[in-house]
Formats: structure tokens, C-alpha cells, sequence
């Protein structure tokens, strides 16, 4: 059985009481600015105009790539991997974070969500996902995996219709990432846990598992669904 460890709080202050070389595998979707496209992001979702415009929709997504790289680096283990979730505005910069902290860029993978989002210039269909590596060359487990992996994007809703997460990754995605970079009984991290799709993929391939989230209402959505095997259970409403 996985063992299962959740932290409700800064995720830097939880790396920090992680050994060295530890980790088999970092898989994330952090958070950054979207790109301003007046009222409809890059990310899948509108919002109001004035967040948007400011590339915020999250209450915490002010950390930049190198507050919490070489972390990343250094409580992973030799020859592991690293998937990070980037968009194209900050692609660049994540990139040249990552390689001065040590990673070994391998390439981006592209998610095909399947679906279209109006943009400025083209319609947004697609997300990256940097590899990085730690250390020497490490194959992945299904050497016949596609660089593009099409998984149609769709979202858990509360009561009233509304996105429980607006950058909710499919746990089909993730299964594909953590099953190819990790074996049984290895330990998966996710910093940035959101409501925690990969952790439900770790869980679900007998992988061990450490998520942090420091937004208390998604901690106890992804902690909900985590439990219940990626089921969302509403318990706000008690039998009358």
C-alpha cells in the first residue's frame, strides 16, 4: 500500500525538511502568470478582465522558478526525472532557471487538451510539459509513449456549475507521467498539489506520495478526492 503524506502550507517550507537525494520523481503544475488576453486566458477558463489583465487568477502564484528549483534539484535523486506544467509566457524563463540550478533539459512534451481557447493569434489548444533530468541519462518506462499526449481536458464542478479548480489537470495525464518515470514503491512529489490529480495517479500505481498545497480550500478538495480515489465526495450537506 502508498503511503500517503499531504501539507497544507508553503511548499518551500516543507522541501526544506527533505533529505537530499530522496525523491524519485517531482511532477507539478506551478503556478504562474497567465498570458493577458482581456477576459480569456490561455489556462481554459474566463475571468474577470482586471485579473486577468494582471496574469492573476490564484491567490498564490507569485513564486517565481528559481525560489523553488534548486530545491526541486537537490531532494531529488540521481537519474530521476522532473515534469513541470509551463505555459509559453514563462517558458523561457523556466528553461533558464532550471538549467543553472543543474536539470538537464530533455525536451517539452505537448498535452493536447483536446479542445480550443480563443487567443490573440492562434487558438490555444495546448500545454507544455518541460522533462528535466537529475544526474545521468534515465530512459522512461514506455519507451513507445508519444511526445504528445491527448487527453480532452475536463473539470470538476461544484454545486452551482463552477470550475472546483481552474487549472484542474486530467489524472490520465498524470498516471502517463508518474508511470513512466517511477517504479512501485517509489516516492512522488507534487509541491504544487492543486487538488491533487497526481497524487490520485500515485496512488492509483502503488506509488508513494507527498503533496503540498498552500491554499487551504484546494487542500481539502485535492485531500477529499485523494481519499476517495480520485471521486470528489460533498460532504457540506448533511442528511436532514
Amino acid at each position: 500500500m502508498s503511503e500517503i503524506k499531504l501539507y497544507n502550507e508553503d511548499c518551500l517550507n516543507m522541501m526544506s525538511e527533505i533529505q537530499d537525494n530522496s525523491i524519485d520523481l517531482i511532477c507539478t503544475d506551478v503556478p504562474y502568470k497567465i498570458t493577458p488576453k482581456g477576459g480569456v486566458s490561455n489556462m481554459g477558463g474566463i475571468y474577470k478582465k482586471s485579473n486577468t489583465l494582471k496574469g492573476k487568477i490564484f491567490n498564490f502564484n507569485d513564486i517565481k522558478p528559481k525560489e523553488y528549483l534548486s530545491e526541486f534539484y537537490r531532494i531529488l535523486k540521481e537519474k530521476t526525472h522532473c515534469y513541470i506544467m509551463i505555459n509559453n509566457l514563462n517558458l523561457q524563463e523556466m528553461l533558464n532557471e532550471a538549467t543553472k540550478v543543474g536539470f538537464h533539459f530533455v525536451k517539452c512534451l505537448i498535452w493536447d487538451k483536446q479542445s480550443k481557447i480563443c487567443g490573440t493569434y492562434y487558438m490555444n489548444q495546448f500545454e507544455y510539459i518541460c522533462l528535466f533530468r537529475k544526474g545521468g541519462d534515465r530512459p522512461i518506462n514506455n519507451c513507445g509513449t508519444s511526445d504528445i499526449l491527448s487527453i480532452p481536458i475536463k473539470k470538476l464542478k461544484d454545486e452551482n456549475g463552477n470550475n472546483l479548480h481552474d487549472t484542474e489537470k486530467p489524472i490520465e495525464l498524470m498516471k502517463i507521467l508518474v508511470e513512466n518515470s517511477t517504479n512501485e514503491g517509489d516516492t512522488v512529489i507534487d509541491p504544487f498539489m492543486g487538488i491533487g490529480s497526481c497524487g490520485i495517479a500515485s496512488k492509483m500505481l502503488n506509488r508513494n506520495f507527498i503533496g503540498c498545497e498552500i491554499d487551504p480550500k484546494y487542500f481539502e478538495i485535492a485531500k477529499n478526492r485523494i481519499e476517495n480515489n480520485g471521486n470528489y465526495v460533498d460532504n457540506s450537506k448533511e442528511d436532514i
